[in-house]
């Protein structure tokens, strides 16, 4: 209709009539374009609030994890020093040797939640996420996996391999077996049953301390065990906050579920050895 009426103007070479209809079809273009800008900016708005809200829920969760890791390292740190202990007492008791000289030699893993955060970086929305999230916390956290790190290097350490390589596997099963872990509300593992009792000959124990005790490995390697269990429990204690840091900035505050939802579901993945 329009463009019959513009053609039309264009014979009669009535050029007002031809202003004015230009004038109409670039408004119409323009209010076209910012009504399209405005609808996708609408969405972008709240493809961004989505992605926040499962970013909070997701790093609530990593936050129950890294907390439990914390408690899970301070727990280890304590058999280290127990260890160390009992190293140099002659008459220390074998079975509470045994078994702190191999909870020193402890390592656990719960893995992140980076479904939602690998979503929004390939899928190019990291601008969509507000800018002080992105630089406070999420992009530090996000880019290394301090507790994988913390986990495979204690997996390798010198201490673990000397400790596990003098206690006969049948005792290391019995510990195991019997002897519980302590869990949060979540089902995340965070230390150590006070008391572990398995079934274990005597003899085999007596045998047992003894060997830890006369293997100079032992205590040489404990002291860097002590090392590598205070830097896990330090770093983890950034990690931490640096996921308290992005949930602030993402709007969670202090309603954020892993501080003040201790009946949430239970954590699974995590790996302990």
């Amino acid at each position: 209709m329009i463009l019959r009426r513009f053609t039309a103007n264009l014979r009669r070479q009535d050029w007002t009539a031809v202003a004015v209809e230009l004038v109409v079809v670039v408004i119409g273009v323009f209010l076209g374009v910012q009504a399209s800008n405005w609808n996708q900016a609408r969405a972008d708005a709240q493809l961004g609030r989505d992605y926040a809200k499962r970013l909070i829920h997701d790093l609530d969760a990593d936050l129950a994890g890294v907390r439990a890791e914390g408690a899970y390292y301070s727990a280890v740190l304590g058999s280290v020093r127990k260890t160390d202990e009992l190293l140099r007492e002659p008459d220390s008791d074998p079975r509470e040797l045994v078994v702190n000289a191999y909870r020193a030699s402890e390592i656990l893993y719960i893995p992140p939640v980076r479904a939602t955060w690998d979503q929004i970086v390939s899928s190019g929305h990291l601008g969509l996420l507000p800018a002080r999230a992105v630089e406070s916390g999420l992009s530090k956290y996000f880019a290394f996996d301090t507790a994988l790190d913390t986990y495979n290097t204690g997996r390798v350490s010198d201490y673990r391999k000397t400790v596990r390589g003098i206690i006969p596997l049948g005792m290391q099963i019995a510990m195991q077996k019997a002897c519980s872990d302590v869990r949060d509300a979540r089902g995340n593992i965070t230390g150590f049953a006070e008391h572990c009792e398995f079934a274990a000959d005597p003899a085999a124990l007596k045998a047992v301390a003894a060997a830890l005790r006369g293997d100079p490995e032992v205590a040489a390697s404990l002291r860097y065990q002590y090392s590598y269990v205070v830097n896990a429990t330090l770093n983890l204690g950034i990690v931490r906050g640096n996921i308290e840091d992005a949930l602030d900035a993402l709007g969670a505050g202090p309603q954020s579920t892993a501080r003040t939802a201790p009946d949430a579901a239970p954590a699974s993945g995590s790996t302990r050895r």
